[in-house]
């Protein structure tokens, strides 16, 4: 078939990759999301994965909007028989969703109806789900809600961060989307109408969603640390200002500190929560580079009964 590929950021790279070795299939154009201010200087950048398509000499496509007349008309001069669609960050019209002949296929890094929208990793991590997995399905105009044609499953480990569990989910979901577009393109595979039972939402994780709230049992809040993690990245309050919490461990005994509270010992760092009290292994300082905890530790001097989260330790 002949497609054009949908897709913005990293996570999308491996499943591009895999239709372009592929060798059924022409990838005839790359749909992404205009360049973007990054680093120090805010210099324009172009998507990860328009700099792969780059690098391998197709076409890149960045309408600012997927309805803007001049990329409706590109798309329908192209053809595409099917756009398999992989984190591409906007919504598509239904004037974009009707010039493929089979239409737009996700893959969706969940198994769905469950965690149906921007953020199902980090929601399957923060909700403590055993396992979760990866879905191709036909894109309608509600979220995340037409029928599926293949799923795939994936263990979450205990020490798991969203980052982790996307990376794995990335390359498998990779072969899952090339063999969905084989069995289009042979016409053994139909889509199959998503159960209406099950369904749960994943919106995005904000910054102020992050925020860690000590009086939480231990295990939720090792949740959101592993969830948050690399983005948009869990934090507290320390004397006023943000500590990014960088990864912490879940200890076996309760150690009687209070919600939020700090004990130093020689190369460790706990914080008590409303269950039992955690290691914190790595932080960032608002302004620095991610170290040590037991490093910031002895660089703040924290002194006795000092606190996490602000004086109402949330």
């Amino acid at each position: 078939m002949k497609l054009v590929f949908a897709g913005t950021p990293e996570v999308a790279v491996p499943a591009l990759d895999a239709l372009i070795a592929s060798g059924r299939h022409e990838v005839a154009a790359v749909v992404t999301r205009p360049d973007a201010p990054a680093g120090r200087g805010r210099r324009l950048v172009a998507s990860p994965v328009a700099q792969r398509a780059e690098e391998a000499g197709i076409e890149v496509l960045k309408p600012v909007r997927p309805r803007d007349a001049d990329f409706l008309a590109r798309l329908s001069e192209i053809a595409p028989d099917c756009c398999p669609v992989v984190a591409y960050g906007a919504i598509l019209p239904k004037s974009a969703l009707d010039i493929p002949a089979h239409g737009w296929v996700n893959l969706h890094f969940s198994l769905l109806p469950a965690w149906r929208g921007a953020a199902p990793v980090q929601h399957a991590v923060l909700a403590g789900d055993e396992v979760t997995g990866a879905s191709t399905f036909l894109i309608e105009e509600g979220l995340d809600s037409g029928p599926v044609y293949g799923v795939l499953t994936e263990t979450v480990r205990p020490t798991d961060t969203s980052g982790d569990l996307l990376t794995r989910l990335a390359f498998a979901g990779a072969g899952l989307l090339a063999a969905t577009m084989d069995g289009i393109a042979d016409g053994a595979l139909k889509a199959v109408p998503q159960p209406a039972d099950g369904v749960s939402l994943a919106p995005k994780i904000n910054v102020e969603d992050a925020q860690v709230g000590w009086a939480a049992p231990a295990l939720r809040v090792d949740r959101l640390v592993r969830g948050c993690t690399p983005a948009p990245g869990a934090w507290t309050l320390f004397r006023g200002e943000r500590l990014k919490l960088v990864s912490i461990e879940l200890l076996p005994e309760r150690t009687g500190l209070a919600p939020g509270e700090l004990s130093v010992g020689k190369n460790n760092v706990y914080t008590g929560t409303g269950s039992h009290a955690v290691e914190l292994l790595w932080v960032q300082p608002q302004g620095k580079k991610p170290m040590r905890a037991a490093d910031w530790a002895r660089g703040v001097r924290i002194a006795a009964g000092e606190r996490l989260g602000g004086a109402d330790v949330r």
